[in-house]
């Protein structure tokens, strides 16, 4: 799960991390309110949308007037903001974050992310704030600077030194960012967060670090722990189909390709993917109904895979284990009559009771394809979708 900056913002002042003054905006009017609230004669008017490189695509902008932040807030908010992380059809922007502006002297990077190598959490810093973090990490991989943190110890004043020392911090300002990048790995750790990202944190005039951008994702499995954190969920920013899906458990993430998959685990469905692409195709979704679906289960996930109007044929992939075969073949013949398929499906299952569900489906009297291999469900469906 992600949030927006505003909302990063607020978790990083509960931990104790320096960040600018600011304020949410969903209006023209609320942006101007903000700003007088705000004081000053400088103002940074921000779109907030679930992607980086905002500031390139002309969704972050500096205004001088009250005037220059209402006309800034009218042009933004509502556009469809492009950058290279939204795609080509870009993200509505539907919020703003209204900032006080900065006296930025140097712009640092900083991170918290788990390292799945070394089973520890990475703490990175970089003296290139506020670039595309992955272009410095190809062409100047020296200047991130990493330690890994054993998370029974935590990040250690010694280590948070080392980072602030490799990124040049000066000495005079060095207590405060040791500071905060202890700070950061505890928001990291406290809020079961995969991703706490600071980009830039800043060096400001009189010496001051402070957070200047907030990107989080949060572990999926952990939410129920953070109901605080499932509260900023931005259901606009996410897409319907995979909102919708959650809503019956299913694993569903949409792609660019034409033919919809239907597996159980999560495996099998990567597995079934790469098939498809093996022999010519390509994957509409992946969509894992899990081990205890229902004939209401498997209706639904046809329901959302066939709102995609790219999709031009389903396979179905089932290992009966946990899942048996009678019980998928039930409810794909229920999904049938009920969405009233006109696409080609082609069915391949193997396992409990696989015999009992083949005869479900040969009598069902729909145009059921069967395959017994993935291979030979690959190669067919393929086929029917050309």
């Amino acid at each position: 799960m992600k949030i927006h900056e505003y909302q990063g913002k607020e978790i990083l002042r509960n931990f104790g991390v320096p960040v600018p003054r600011g304020y949410p905006a969903f209006t023209v009017l609320e942006a101007t309110e903000a700003a007088q609230k705000l004081g000053g004669s400088v103002w940074v008017v921000k779109a907030q949308i679930h992607a980086g490189g905002r500031g390139k695509g002309g969704g972050v902008k500096l205004a001088r007037s009250l005037d220059e932040v209402k006309q800034l807030a009218g042009e933004i908010l509502g556009m469809q903001l492009k950058t290279h992380q939204t795609g080509p059809e870009g993200q509505k922007v539907r919020r703003l974050l209204i900032e006080e502006g900065a006296d930025i002297k140097k712009e640092y990077y900083a991170a918290a992310l788990t390292d799945r190598a070394t089973q520890k959490v990475a703490m990175m810093a970089s003296s290139e704030g506020g670039m595309d973090i992955e272009e410095v990490a190809h062409k100047t991989p020296e200047k991130i600077i990493k330690v890994f943190v054993e998370p029974a110890v935590g990040l250690t004043e010694a280590q948070a030194g080392q980072l602030a020392d490799g990124i040049g911090v000066p000495a005079g300002s060095r207590a405060q960012a040791i500071e905060v990048f202890q700070k950061l790995y505890k928001t990291y750790m406290d809020t079961d967060a995969s991703l706490a990202e600071i980009n830039p944190l800043i060096l400001e005039g009189n010496g001051h670090i402070k957070a200047l951008d907030a990107k989080f994702n949060f572990d999926s499995n952990a939410l129920y722990r953070h109901p605080e954190i499932v509260a900023y969920r931005d259901l606009d920013e996410e897409d319907p189909a995979e909102v919708e899906a959650s809503k019956f458990d299913l694993s569903y993430i949409s792609l660019d390709g034409n033919i919809g998959c239907l597996v159980n685990g999560a495996g099998l469905a990567m597995a079934t993917m790469d098939t498809i692409k093996l022999f010519g195709g390509a994957p509409a979704n992946f969509l894992d109904v899990g081990g205890g679906a229902t004939a209401e289960k498997v209706t639904e996930a046809f329901k959302i895979m066939l709102k995609n109007e790219n999709v031009k044929g389903i396979l179905v992939n089932i290992f009966g284990g946990i899942m048996k075969c009678d019980t998928i073949a039930e409810g794909v013949i229920a999904a049938c009559k009920a969405v009233n398929l006109s696409v080609p499906l082609v069915v391949r299952m193997k396992g409990t009771n696989e015999d009992l569900g083949k005869k479900m489906l040969k009598d069902s009297g729909l145009p059921i394809i069967s395959a017994d291999t993935m291979a030979e469900a690959a190669t067919k469906i393929v086929a029917a979708v050309k």
